[in-house]
């Protein structure tokens, strides 16, 4: 277990950088041309970043990153 102190600015920072990468591989994963190797490999990719995005973000902010059963972005606005 590691521990990371980070002030508020920071921590909209890190919020900011995350959903940035977030929207980037949910657009990429519509991509038919995308290999579905390299999918599966997105898909991990975004689990992890994820399971950073919800240390961070508020339960709301959470609930429109989730991912349903058919890999589509939730909104819950």
């Amino acid at each position: 277990m590691l521990g990371l102190l980070i002030d508020d600015r920071e921590r909209e920072e890190l919020e900011y950088l995350l959903k940035r990468e977030m929207d980037e591989i949910l657009f990429d994963l519509k991509d038919a041309r995308i290999d579905q190797i390299v999918k599966r490999a997105m898909n991990e990719r975004y689990k992890i970043l994820f399971s950073l995005f919800r240390r961070f973000a508020s339960h709301k902010e959470c609930l429109k990153y989730m991912k349903n059963s058919n890999d589509k972005k939730e909104k819950y606005e």
